[in-house]
């Protein structure tokens, strides 16, 4: 295991991003491992195929340690997806179940994630948000995440045991 300066590991994030807008989602995933690469912390990825498949992963993830408890824990977790508005209303479902459904493992595990889901109008609103050279939500999901990490080190939820 990697250590920093303090003699305290280095937490060990994983990323799950929904490929429904592949080209939104490449751009996220950039902006997000640019993040971690730059702060040192190693992280997996895994893909789903749309936003409202996300908790379920983070969910796996959680479960498999009981199956193969030698597998390390994940400190954190990052979501990463776009929901863009159509002329339905599966618009509102999969954006509330897919934030419910993540708000629902963070209060029932302590987990620590950066939520970098995408809910906007349109297309070029989602590159806007996206992009690595405008708002680059993908760091932002990542910087979110490593702050949840420092707080659960501050109320001596991390490192986990």
């Amino acid at each position: 295991m990697s250590e920093e300066s303090e003699g305290t590991p280095v937490p060990h994030v994983l990323i799950v991003e929904a490929r429904y807008y592949a080209h939104i989602a490449d751009e996220l995933l950039k902006g997000a491992t640019a993040a971690l690469d730059a702060a040192g912390v190693p992280y997996d990825k895994v893909s789903v195929p749309g936003a409202f498949e996300i908790p379920a992963a983070i969910r796996y993830a959680i479960k498999s340690r009981e199956f193969n408890p030698v597998r390390r824990r994940f400190d954190g977790y990052i979501a990463l997806g776009c929901v863009i508005r159509g002329e339905t209303a599966h618009f509102d479902y999969v954006c509330q179940e897919c934030a419910r459904g993540i708000q629902d493992l963070i209060n029932n595990y302590t987990l620590a994630v950066g939520f970098g889901v995408l809910t906007v109008d349109n297309e070029q609103q989602a590159i806007e948000r996206a992009s690595v050279k405008k708002r680059n939500k993908g760091a932002e999901a990542a910087n979110t995440c490593l702050q949840m990490i420092a707080l659960k080190r501050q109320f001596r939820l991390w490192p986990r045991a």
